[in-house]
């Protein structure tokens, strides 16, 4: 990422989730007297807390935090106002000489502060989204996609079919300004200068560490917590309660099905989340320095951020150290 030096610096933390980000970010925001910005769409909402592996209030004594518990269940924020805030939160943090760090596995949000995307600042029209998210429950969000694909083919092939939410955002868009969605983005300069750490590991080593992180989450309390916002009163038809386990969850107490069905489905819904992360943070994207996650690691991270915040070039510190096998990018 050729971006002048004079910008202020930022580094950004991604990779899979239940591979570790949470526990490298705090060693890491120690070590730099840095603090975290959330770049996660499920950590925004209070009350769901376990379900989406929400740092702790130890762990938040620890490091202070950005973007946490902002919303409650039943709103939804859009791109838009995410990087708001992000950029709000960020600032924030350089003018009082703090190191920021963003870290999450939400690409639309990473890269929405990273590459500074250009977003439609068009107000929720509620009564055109209600018709639209109406219009999709009845034929189906691959149709309703199909439909869009005709009108802004470039804002489909963007969009997940099933993604009835941001379908819908992108209809509610073109309907209310006449103009294609696709049109009115882009990228502006970057705001920062990022040095982009991911996190990987094999396959089969994740999908290990997201099985045993359910049963941890379950032994915790989750089916307490899913419980408890029902009583609150919040519809399990809301978007954030759609959310991976979540609706599983809600699935279970319902009696749909056993709580081992349960756990099948969070888990394959899980696997696909993490082939999806997949392909915003691409193992191959020069722009990404990755990491296996294992002991050890913040020791041989460490020399590159503070290569990159003094300055210096990162690369050819990174390509003159001996590499570990766990940071190869291939």
């Amino acid at each position: 990422m050729s971006v002048p030096s004079e910008r202020p610096p930022l580094i950004a933390l991604v990779g899979p989730t239940a591979v570790g980000k949470t526990a490298l970010s705090l060693d890491l925001a120690q070590a730099l007297g840095g603090e975290i910005v959330s770049a996660d769409s499920r950590l925004l909402y209070r009350g769901m807390d376990i379900g989406t592996a929400k740092p702790t209030p130890a762990e938040r004594a620890r490091v202070p935090h950005h973007l946490l518990d902002v919303a409650d269940p039943d709103e939804v924020w859009s791109l838009g106002q995410y990087q708001d805030a992000a950029f709000a939160a960020l600032d924030d943090i350089l003018a009082r000489g703090r190191v920021p760090l963003l870290v999450g596995g939400t690409g639309q949000y990473v890269w929405a502060v990273v590459e500074n995307w250009r977003i439609p600042r068009v107000p929720p029209q509620p009564r055109l989204r209600a018709a639209l998210e109406a219009w999709g429950q009845r034929i189906g969000p691959e149709e309703l996609h199909r439909r869009l694909a005709v009108l802004d083919p470039a804002a489909a092939a963007r969009i997940q079919p099933r993604n009835l939410r941001r379908t819908v955002r992108a209809l509610e868009v073109i309907f209310t300004t006449g103009r294609r969605f696709s049109a009115q983005q882009g990228k502006g300069p970057p705001r920062y200068r990022t040095l982009m750490l991911g996190l990987w590991l094999p396959r089969d080593e994740l999908h290990r560490r997201i099985a045993q992180r359910l049963e941890a989450m379950l032994a915790q309390g989750w089916l307490d917590e899913v419980r408890a916002l029902l009583d609150q009163g919040y519809s399990p038809d809301l978007p954030a309660l759609s959310g991976i386990g979540y609706a599983e969850l809600i699935g279970y107490l319902q009696g749909r099905w056993s709580l081992e069905e349960a756990k099948a489905r969070i888990l394959r819904r899980t696997h696909t989340f993490v082939r999806r992360q997949a392909n915003w943070f691409r193992r191959r994207d020069p722009r990404i320095r990755w990491f296996r996650s294992e002991p050890g690691v913040l020791e041989r991270i460490l020399p590159v951020v503070e290569a990159f915040l003094a300055g210096r070039d990162a690369a050819a510190n990174e390509k003159a150290r001996p590499r570990s096998h766990g940071d190869r990018a291939s």
